[in-house]
């Protein structure tokens, strides 16, 4: 090999090597895998706080702290949280750090937990959280809620809802379908089922007993 080829080669490396070497280069990779890093909040600044990815100053607005509005930014001062480079440029100096798209699938994830493990048939008690014209939406509790159809509110006909139920008021439902992420539930089914319960206490004697429980009462009665 030439010593000029042998040169080039030696400064590819060391290009290469000093590529490698730049953090920017590093927080490029971590924007287009969306890789999760563990930072510490080491500032708090004017609608965010500060924290430090490969040695450069990272920004992460308020919005991007949370699925919810912060009130304090101080709270998360010092604390390790899970964010992802959402914007990085190195022309700018710039680097954007976000907690909320891993927040939200967290609670996703969760949330698609506590749906699968919703049985069909269970009773279940929730409140009327909103009505709607064709039905009414039940807080169940645990952040999950379920429809009622209009069809399913009762035994009877009604034209909304609104003509039955109440925003607030508690309701004993049965779950009869979960599907999509979603919870049909039914009050319907609850009313008819106690309607069977009282048909089979009553309990219609047979002639033949009847017959047998006259004689009984005129077999010792002497005319």
């Amino acid at each position: 090999m030439s010593e000029e080829l042998l040169q080039n080669e030696t400064m590819a490396d060391l290009e290469e090597h000093f590529d490698d070497a730049n953090p920017w280069n590093m927080v490029a990779d971590y924007l287009e895998k969306k890789t999760v890093l563990t930072v510490k909040i080491e500032g708090v600044v004017n609608g965010g706080v500060i924290a430090m990815v490969e040695g450069i100053r990272g920004f992460i607005p308020a919005s991007q702290l949370s699925l919810s509005y912060v009130e304090n930014l101080e709270d998360f001062l010092n604390q390790e949280i899970e964010v992802q480079v959402i914007e990085a440029s190195q022309a700018d100096n710039r680097m954007i750090l976000s907690a909320k798209g891993l927040l939200k699938a967290k609670a996703k994830a969760e949330k698609a937990a506590l749906i699968a493990s919703v049985e069909i048939g269970s009773v279940m008690t929730g409140t009327v959280e909103s009505l709607q014209n064709y039905g009414a939406f039940i807080d169940l509790g645990n952040g999950l809620s379920g429809l009622v159809h209009v069809s399913q509110i009762s035994d009877k006909r009604i034209k909304t809802p609104a003509d039955v139920l109440e925003v607030g008021q508690s309701v004993d439902v049965k779950v009869i379908g979960v599907k999509d992420g979603k919870i049909s539930l039914s009050m319907k089914a609850l009313i008819e089922k106690k309607e069977e319960e009282v048909v089979e206490k009553v309990v219609i004697p047979k002639a033949e007993n009847i017959g047998t429980s006259l004689g009984d009462l005129f077999k010792n009665i002497k005319l």
